[in-house]
This record gives structure tokens, C-alpha cells and sequence, in this order.
């Protein structure tokens, strides 16, 4: 099988009118890079890259028209210019060597690491989840999954029963069980991030604890934690159903959210999460909060 790897290049202003434009398309995952050649992705304790310039990066089946995309980005501000915007195609075996060129380990608070493929783990580690995201999204590169991996990284999941909805590669969940969780109920629609989330498990040796549910499998009521790095749209549908996973008290964790869509969320959560705190990196969200 072939695919297509589309690379933008835009402002950071811009990144999230691009991410949002290609979301709405067939995309098979979504990463976001420094178009410069410093070090990607290896921030300090407590620091983010605030680039100038973003290069996105989007997957797509091989067979996907390319003019239709070009057109899209043509809305963009400032891509006006052919070498902004790329395509290349290639070999399903590629994929992962792809990736693991991209990628360094990535430091996520204190002492959460994620390490792609084979890598070496860094010293500084107190915990370290190898990753290979496979065609699934999650790989910590996106300002949704950074701000979810340094909440993860603050928090003891110590024999917690947790939900990852909408769970791409699995790396919230996974990490959640690697920093002890007793049980781990990862959630999605896509049978492709199903398989790379029992991957991921394995690799880190935690397959005992996660679980890989479609949505019409999953049931629990009594979750301590739910995390959810979605889209606003599915987190409004899905408000009756997150809440009502969570025993009072619990940890609701929502991100894939932008700026401007924050108070809509945070309305359709306010009958049993009255406090929902905001954090933001690069115009994206994470809301968290205690069920009443």
C-alpha cells in the first residue's frame, strides 16, 4: 500500500487554521515540526517550543487527490508560494522509518518521556514510554497531546481505573498505566488506532492493563481519570457519556480544543464539572476538572 505525506509550511499564528482545514479531510495523522533545523521537540522542565515558523505535516492514503488539497491550502495566509506547500508518496513499509527519522525523545513535564522505536531513554527519566504511532495519531508532537502528557506527568494514577477516549496510539492511556493504573479502557472508532494502542501496550509491557474498545463496547461508570484529546465537536457530542464514566470526584481531562471553542465546552461540561481549569499552548486547550 502507498501513501501521501502533505507538508505545509506556515507562521505559528497560522498552524491551528491549518490543522483545523486538514482535520476535516480524510488525514491518517497529523504532526506539527519546527520548519528550521534546531532540535525538534526537546523541550526543558516547564518549557514549550514557540516557533515562528511550523512546518504540519498530514498522512493520507495514496490514492488521495492532490490538486483538492492544494486548493485548501490556498486559503491559507501567506502560502502563496509552490515550495511552501509538498507531496511525496510512498511505500507502506516506510512509514515507521519515516517517523523515526522525525522524532526524538520527547521530555513531558518532570520525568515523563516519550521515546521513539528504539532510541535510547535519557537518564533523566522517571518514567519512559516507548511509541511507534504507527497510522494512528498521538505521538506528543501536537500542542493537544504535550498538554496531556504534562498533565499526565503531574498526576498518580496509583491503582485508578482510567478512560483514554479517543485514544489514536494509545500514548495517554499507556502512560497512565506505566505510572501505575490498575486498569486502562483506551477507546476509538478506528480499528487502525486500536491495533497501534495493543502495539504500544506490548512494547511497554503494560498489555495486562489496556484495554482497546470501540465505542459500542465500552460501559464503564466508575473511572477516576478520563482523558479525551479529541476535537471540540466529538467532546460536545460526548459530554453524557465522559461525565457519566467518572465517579464523583474524578479527573475529567479534555483537550483537542482551540481557544475561541473553550467556553462552549466548557458549557456543555458545567453540570457536573462547575470548575473546569484552562490551560493553552500555541491557541490550543486543555480543560481539567473534578466531577461534584
Amino acid at each position: 500500500m502507498k501513501w501521501l505525506e502533505l507538508s505545509v509550511r506556515v507562521s505559528r499564528q497560522n498552524a491551528p487554521l491549518a490543522e483545523s482545514l486538514l482535520q476535516n479531510e480524510p488525514v491518517l495523522a497529523l504532526t506539527l515540526t519546527d520548519d528550521a533545523d534546531d532540535p525538534v521537540l526537546e523541550p526543558g522542565v516547564g518549557e514549550t517550543p514557540l516557533w515562528p515558523s511550523v512546518c504540519v505535516t498530514a498522512l493520507f492514503s495514496g490514492d488521495t487527490p492532490v490538486e483538492p488539497l492544494t486548493r485548501l491550502l490556498s486559503l491559507l495566509p501567506g502560502v502563496d508560494r509552490p515550495q511552501q506547500v509538498s507531496f511525496r508518496k510512498f511505500e507502506d513499509q516506510q512509514w515507521e522509518r519515516v517517523w523515526l527519522d522525525r522524532f526524538k525523545p520527547m521530555q513531558f513535564g518532570s520525568g515523563l518521556w516519550i521515546v521513539p522505536g528504539d532510541a535510547q531513554i535519557p537518564d533523566s527519566a522517571v518514567y519512559a514510554l516507548r511509541l511507534d504511532p504507527g497510522l494512528a495519531f498521538g505521538t506528543g508532537t501536537h500542542p493537544t497531546t504535550h498538554l496531556c502528557l504534562e498533565w499526565v506527568d503531574g498526576h498518580d494514577f496509583t491503582g485508578e481505573a482510567i478512560v483514554d477516549y479517543g485514544c489514536g496510539s494509545g500514548v495517554l492511556g499507556i502512560a497512565a498505566a506505566i505510572k501505575g493504573a490498575k486498569t486502562v479502557d483506551c477507546i476509538d472508532n478506528d480499528p487502525q488506532a486500536l491495533t497501534a494502542t495493543f502495539d504500544n501496550a506490548h512494547r511497554n509491557g503494560v498489555e495486562d492493563i489496556v484495554n482497546g474498545l470501540a465505542p459500542g463496547q465500552f460501559n464503564l461508570r466508575a473511572a477516576d481519570v478520563v482523558l479525551a484529546n479529541i476535537l471540540a465537536g466529538p467532546l460536545l457530542e460526548l459530554a453524557p457519556v465522559l461525565s457519566a464514566a467518572l465517579r464523583p470526584g474524578g479527573s475529567l481531562v479534555l483537550s483537542g480544543i482551540l481557544e475561541g471553542q473553550a467556553e462552549e465546552v466548557k458549557k456543555a461540561y458545567a453540570g457536573d464539572f462547575p470548575e473546569l481549569q484552562m490551560k493553552v499552548i500555541d491557541g490550543w486547550v486543555l480543560l481539567a476538572g473534578q466531577k461534584k
